[in-house]
């Protein structure tokens, strides 16, 4: 048998012949479609896959826009990379896209190509957003009339047992509606990305706006919310973003914790991170659930989240929205003490001289 490989001194003085069958059934295998290059840009070698995703025609490379990519790669001898479109047939007006890497390989004076489709993975995502914004729009009806039949029932009736029914329903509706909310804004955070029309926001102004939003729940539970001191500075990002983020994790603090105790909120600014910790002096989380606690749908007491309203994406939320803002969450918590949640953003450069000032 040829060898197609021939071991030298190192990996990169390996001699390649990329017209031996072997080399050819390997590149053939692989899951992407590929294509080698020779000087002056002559094809040496394609694969099967690059016929099926359209990169070859007729023994012709059709993806003449990465040229530019072979050519750019051969002159500076870095690997190069980037989206290209290509036709889906010889009429018509489809096109497919496909992400292209390139290399060039000095030694042997060949570049290296490699496609993968990412046409189907938009229409895929595309059928997704759709979906969700179609069915979240259908739920929404049905609730709004449950709550207003719900109601009426409530008002009409003076039987006790009618009436405590009424009340049923009217939280199950309650409950259906922030479970559509939430999916909805999941949804919307996947299809977005907050830093490429970021802004400053003000971490003190975002904290008290989410404490706010929380306090009437609170009060029903005589919980006290306690915060801790400003730290002024600002992170970039979206602002409705992270007050939903912020809502989350103090509403879920207080969903858990004991009647008539406190929810601590404190915010940190420390070496260019700020922290933003939750504390809480609830049932706490067992080391099995924490390891799931950020989850879609996880709930650590499936129980006390149907009394709470509880749908398990309020912390898959958080860990979405923070991940955006290229920060992180971590948790420590024991059963029978407590949990806390600390929140780590970037500071925004700039607000740093602010703050000193």
């Amino acid at each position: 048998m040829v060898r197609a490989l021939r071991r030298k001194k190192n990996i990169a003085e390996y001699e390649l012949d990329f017209a031996t069958p072997e080399v050819q059934e390997i590149l053939g295998s692989l899951d992407f479609a590929s294509v080698i290059f020779s000087a002056g840009d002559r094809i040496e070698y394609y694969s099967s896959s690059a016929i099926t995703l359209g990169v070859i025609r007729e023994e012709k490379l059709v993806a003449t826009s990465v040229l530019n990519l072979v050519r750019k790669a051969r002159r500076t001898g870095l690997p190069q990379s980037g989206h290209i479109e290509v036709p889906r047939g010889p009429i018509g007006e489809g096109t497919r896209k496909l992400f292209a890497k390139v290399t060039f390989f000095a030694n042997h004076d060949a570049t290296f190509a490699v496609f993968t489709d990412e046409s189907e993975a938009e229409r895929v995502d595309a059928v997704r957003r759709d979906f969700v914004a179609n069915i979240s729009h259908e739920l929404k009806t049905p609730i709004s009339a449950l709550r207003t039949l719900s109601e009426a029932v409530t008002v009409a009736s003076e039987d006790p047992q009618v009436n405590k029914f009424a009340f049923m329903i009217e939280s199950q509706v309650e409950r259906l509606s922030t479970l559509v909310q939430e999916i909805i804004d999941l949804s919307r955070l996947q299809d977005t990305d907050p830093l490429l029309d970021a802004l400053h926001v003000d971490i003190d102004e975002a904290v008290d706006e989410a404490i706010d939003q929380c306090q009437v729940l609170a009060g029903t539970r005589e919980i006290d919310i306690i915060r801790g001191p400003l730290v002024k500075v600002s992170v970039v990002g979206d602002r409705t973003h992270l007050i939903m983020a912020f809502h989350n994790l103090i509403e879920n603090a207080i969903n858990y914790s004991p009647d008539k105790t406190r929810v601590a909120v404190n915010t940190i600014a420390t070496d260019k991170i700020v922290e933003i910790v939750v504390i809480d002096q609830g049932v706490g989380i067992s080391d099995s659930d924490q390891a799931r606690i950020f989850e879609r749908f996880y709930r650590v007491d499936p129980a006390r989240s149907r009394e709470t309203g509880g749908t398990g994406l309020g912390l898959s939320i958080v860990k979405h929205v923070i991940g955006n803002h290229g920060g992180d969450i971590s948790l420590w918590s024991s059963t029978g003490i407590g949990s806390t949640f600390t929140i780590r953003l970037p500071i925004a450069d700039d607000s740093l001289d602010d703050g000193d000032q």
